[in-house]
């Protein structure tokens, strides 16, 4: 005996308004639909282990890169693989960037949210002294062998081709956020002719008093 309130297909009321299709992805995403849902289902076992992630990705970038902890005041000292492990600074860095890694995976919903988020991020490393906007790309790798170790047998090829086109674009967009900042900066042109309007200024000064 069926259910009073079921309704069969021929039941089915004519004036109900079909459910609408979900809206398309934003074509400036390199990801489909079907690949923006998997990385947001498989980007929950990183967020889970974001610290112990975000160490793996750095002891791999100075095992790669040893010249680049140099960049880095409050653990520059750390020079084997262990003492970088260990280290609570490292650490505490190494999850502050898993952080903005996770924003900006969650933000891709919100592509113009997105790309304002990380183009701060990469504006702010103008102000490291010694950084150079091809040092974003050398995390490319470390980030994608962290990402491996930690979801194991659910890191499959079509997951690594999924977080190899994601990080290539939030690479792509960081970098582009470094470049806008470094067009904003005045060139060494018109840093002379400040400090030359500065300097004459200061004369009339002197010479008014």
């Amino acid at each position: 005996m069926g259910c009073l309130f079921s309704k069969t297909n021929k039941d089915k009321d004519p004036d109900l308004p079909e459910p609408p299709q979900p809206p398309p992805p934003d074509p400036r995403l390199p990801l489909t639909a079907r690949q923006r849902f998997n990385i947001i289902k498989s980007w929950k076992g990183i967020s889970r282990a974001i610290e112990p992630t975000g160490v793996n990705m750095f002891v791999k970038l100075f095992e790669n890169h040893s010249e680049l902890i140099t960049l880095f005041t409050k653990f520059r000292q750390l020079r084997t693989r262990d003492e970088q492990a260990e280290s609570l600074e490292l650490a505490e860095h190494a999850t502050m960037v898993m952080n903005s890694i996770d924003e900006g995976i969650k933000a891709m919903d919100n592509v113009d949210f997105f790309f304002g988020l990380l183009h701060q991020i990469g504006a702010s490393h103008r102000k490291i002294p010694g950084f150079k906007k091809e040092y974003f790309w050398k995390i490319e790798h470390p980030f994608l062998e962290a990402v491996r170790l930690t979801l194991g047998d659910r890191y499959t090829d079509n997951m690594d081709n999924i977080y190899r086109i994601t990080i290539k674009f939030l690479i792509e967009t960081v970098v582009r956020g470094y470049e806008l900042a470094e067009s904003k900066e005045p060139n060494d042109n018109e840093k002379k002719a400040i400090n030359s309007e500065e300097g004459n200024s200061s004369s009339k000064m002197d010479k008014g008093s």
